[in-house]
């Protein structure tokens, strides 16, 4: 079992954003966290109003993007556009190569969101593009995988959990499998430890994990291939 504190994080700071890696990402390099199995990337973006990552290219990966606050709009070089806001999720699967943009859709306020990246089973797909409306409801909701609002060209799953006071929730990695769990508002606590907003915790194969939520509590639980 790995716990990552939400401080522990290594950060991006150059004005218009301000970013938070879980894993290695970009030029900062974290030889303990490289990824979870087949999850290479969270990163807990902030964009300053009217920024964002100009047109730049993707292949073989699949990317999933969860709107906290604001609004983030999405071009690509399929010809896709997307305007997401808090409760929309999306998923690009880069594929062969894809080209996109991403940027803060308001010239007033932040756009706040999760990017993950998580690798495909398959190289050289076709790339494709999906987006969905999250409902707001409690318990568990199935983001991306089998059953999910997205597919996702990959064995795993992307859950949301909407969670009370006093709600129980337990996880275990299967066989070659990890789970990883991400904190977004609230806190859930198993024992003497405690995951509050930003921090997260992997489980290998055949680690278990009992937790009983705070009030308001949402978070993200990962199932992959290790």
């Amino acid at each position: 079992m790995r716990i990552r504190k939400a401080q522990e994080r290594l950060p991006t700071n150059i004005g218009w954003l301000n970013s938070k890696h879980t894993y290695s990402f970009g030029h900062h390099y974290d030889p303990k966290w490289t990824g979870s199995g087949a999850l290479l990337v969270i990163n807990d973006d902030t964009v300053a109003p009217g920024a964002g990552f100009g047109t730049h290219p993707h292949r073989d990966m699949e990317i999933i993007s969860v709107v906290l606050d604001g609004k983030l709009t999405h071009q690509d070089s399929e010809g896709n556009v997307g305007h997401l806001l808090p409760g929309m999720v999306q998923r690009m699967s880069a594929g062969t190569g894809i080209r996109h943009s991403e940027y803060n859709g308001s010239d007033t306020d932040t756009v706040h969101f999760l990017q993950i990246w998580i690798a495909p089973h398959t190289q050289g797909l076709a790339p494709s593009y999906q987006e969905a409306n999250v409902p707001e409801q409690k318990g568990k909701v199935i983001l991306a995988g089998v059953g999910g609002l997205l597919a996702i060209n990959q064995n795993a799953e992307l859950a949301q959990y909407r969670l009370d006071g006093g709600d129980e929730v337990s996880f275990k990695a299967q066989s070659r499998r990890k789970r990883y769990l991400h904190v977004i508002d609230g806190a859930i606590r198993g024992g003497d430890l405690t995951l509050s907003a930003g921090d997260g915790l992997e489980l290998s194969a055949g680690e278990e994990k009992a937790f009983v939520a705070e009030d308001g509590t949402r978070f993200l639980a990962f199932d992959v291939p290790a």
